[in-house]
């Protein structure tokens, strides 16, 4: 029989090593939390449990405890928050219990394909690596060590406008040309420029971000900016210019009257004016009803990506992998469906891929291995989510990612 005691001195050695209260009064301490942080309870805690070494994690989650301990707690903070009461963070990892599989017997999967084809071109798995900002922040090497890492493992690899490596270094670090994630910007000449730039540098896709509207109200990241102890204005001051012009992307460019990086005025037309400047596909991320999923479709987007910004653009409290069903029946197989937002297991990418997922993105675990390991880091976290996959895909009876089917998911 459980000790009920010995289980809550568990709990409260897990709530005080929470990220989330570094730096927290002791009482605090003590005090459970209005939400449990994105590490699922069984994820080491204590600072004694944290690897020290990128093979010794048994899972992605093992990663962000080391994150957390090697960097300075405003980029963490950065990284891990979501948006008011962080409820669409939590459901993005709450609702993959909602779903179920449903393996299927007496299939020969001693060799599984695991390729996955997009616009022609071919990776060696569905896991595709997410655009994620300020990758400096977090090691040295930022960007140009992800893309090695996508490269050992043959990933399809995003770049968002805000990275602090060039579209050119990371194409050159990545071997092949990445998918360029645009901020449409509230100034449209910088846009435009940016997309031109990176079509000029090979990529052949430009991934329009359309959820980034609205200020966004991050707690988490304010709370453990006032834990910093370093001069953090001095580099993340209000100003919006400053900041874009610490970002390689904007090189060249007058960001005199820029105020956001965002468009409050993005309407379908905005897509055909980027249509008209660049030649390159051009995918939609950041749809989450089937509502608009049609309406891009008419519009003639090439594809779309099902996301909610991980929780960091509106707290509308609904995951991407429930919305995901209803953008895959909106779009009838016209063009592909992407999908990211809170994916951290193997079992994770098969629901999706199985619910009509083309690819899952991930971007948190790759920035938890890049924060504590560097390039190691990452490869360590692409490896075990690609293991956990292949290992999902051989229970399910899926050979190949074509065979996993709706059927095989079923909803409690």
């Amino acid at each position: 029989m459980t000790d009920p005691a010995a289980s809550r001195r568990r709990f409260l050695r897990y709530v005080a090593a929470s990220p989330l209260l570094a730096g927290a009064p002791a009482a605090a301490q003590t005090a459970a939390p209005s939400r449990l942080p994105d590490p699922m309870i069984w994820a080491p805690r204590g600072l004694e449990a944290v690897i020290d070494d990128p093979s010794k994690a048994l899972n992605v989650f093992d990663f962000e405890p080391a994150m957390r301990r090697a960097v300075p707690p405003a980029h963490f903070g950065y990284m891990a928050t979501g948006v008011d009461d962080e409820a669409t963070l939590r459901a993005n990892r709450s609702a993959f219990a909602e779903f179920q599989l449903r393996p299927r017997r007496m299939v020969d999967v001693g060799r599984v394909d695991m390729k996955v084809e997009l616009f022609g071109a071919t990776y060696a798995s569905p896991v595709a690596l997410a655009p994620t900002g300020s990758n400096r922040a977090f090691h040295d090497e930022g960007e140009i060590a992800v893309a090695k890492a996508a490269r050992r493992g043959d990933h399809l690899q995003m770049l968002s406008t805000v990275a602090t490596s060039s579209v050119e270094d990371v194409n050159a670090a990545r071997g092949r040309a990445v998918w360029f994630q645009l901020y449409p910007t509230d100034d449209w000449k910088v846009g435009s420029a940016i997309a031109k730039r990176a079509e000029r540098a090979g990529c052949g896709v430009i991934v329009l971000t359309v959820d980034v509207l609205a200020r966004q109200n991050w707690e988490t990241y304010q709370r453990m900016w006032r834990t910093d102890p370093r001069s953090c204005g001095e580099c993340h001051g209000v100003d919006l210019r400053a900041f874009v012009r610490r970002k390689p992307m904007f090189d060249g460019i007058d960001v005199g009257g820029l105020r956001s990086t965002g468009a409050l005025t993005l309407t379908w037309d905005s897509v055909k004016r980027l249509r008209d400047a660049v030649s390159a596909k051009i995918v939609l991320k950041g749809i989450l009803t089937g509502e608009d999923a049609r309406l891009a479709v008419e519009h003639g987007v090439d594809g779309i990506i099902v996301s909610n910004h991980g929780g960091r653009g509106e707290d509308a409290g609904r995951s991407t992998i429930e919305t995901l069903p209803e953008v895959v029946a909106a779009v009838g197989g016209r063009v592909p469906v992407l999908v990211d937002s809170g994916f951290r297991r193997g079992a994770d990418i098969v629901k999706a891929l199985a619910l009509g997922a083309r690819a899952v993105c991930v971007g948190r675990p790759y920035l938890w291995g890049l924060g504590a390991f560097g390039q190691p880091g990452v490869e360590a976290v692409l490896s075990i989510l690609r293991r956990e996959t292949l290992a999902t895909m051989q229970q399910m009876g899926a050979p190949s990612v074509r065979d996993l089917v709706p059927a095989m998911v079923t909803r409690g």
